[in-house]
């Protein structure tokens, strides 16, 4: 009996497919890997910027974006918080808030951190853009036996004053209302 070669065209398809299978989740884990590395290093250099600007969607739509002020010399330092306030047909009012990671546990705050980044970039006037699907949102969350009729986004904050001493003190809280959205009867399709 002569003995049969194997060759790469001869193996059967479920290894043709495994081997595609590996190949597409190594490219998958390259390209995040060097677009992380690109996005979070604090490097201003041509290659840089435009890794930046070309991953720049891609993190924002999947919530991989992080920035540096955090870590920076001069980090945030203003306390801060989402909500909205809800008018129904009948002139009652309600608030609702987004996730306050200072009011939830530790197991809690990991799977909820992506709703505090995602409120620090809703205030920013940007993405207004953004505003009239979140309050669509909300109003959708808030229906029950009485119908929305606006939501109006707030941005609540409170600054952190540098003392003589090195220590921080809370300025008075502050509010503004960024954002009045008439609720439609199609927003609740």
């Amino acid at each position: 009996m002569p003995a049969t070669k194997t060759t790469e065209d001869n193996r059967p398809p479920t290894s043709r497919i495994v081997r595609w299978r590996d190949r597409a989740i190594n490219l998958f884990l390259i390209f995040h890997l060097l677009a992380i590395l690109c996005w979070c290093l604090p490097f201003e250099s041509l290659p840089f910027v435009i890794g930046k600007t070309l991953v720049r969607p891609y993190f924002v739509w999947s919530g991989l974006f992080q920035s540096w002020d955090m870590f920076s010399p001069s980090p945030s330092r203003t306390n801060s918080y989402l909500e909205a306030e809800i008018v129904y047909e009948d002139g009652t009012t309600e608030y609702w808030e987004f996730p306050r990671m200072e009011r939830l546990s530790y197991i809690e705050r990991y799977s909820k951190e992506r709703y505090r980044k995602f409120e620090e970039n809703l205030r920013d006037e940007r993405y207004y853009d953004t505003w009239p699907d979140v309050a669509s949102y909300i109003a959708r969350q808030a229906k029950g036996p009485k119908r929305p009729q606006m939501v109006m986004l707030i941005a609540n904050w409170s600054d952190l004053v540098k003392n003589d001493d090195g220590s921080f003190t809370d300025s008075p809280w502050k509010s503004r209302v960024f954002y009045r959205y008439r609720v439609e009867p199609e927003d609740f399709n």
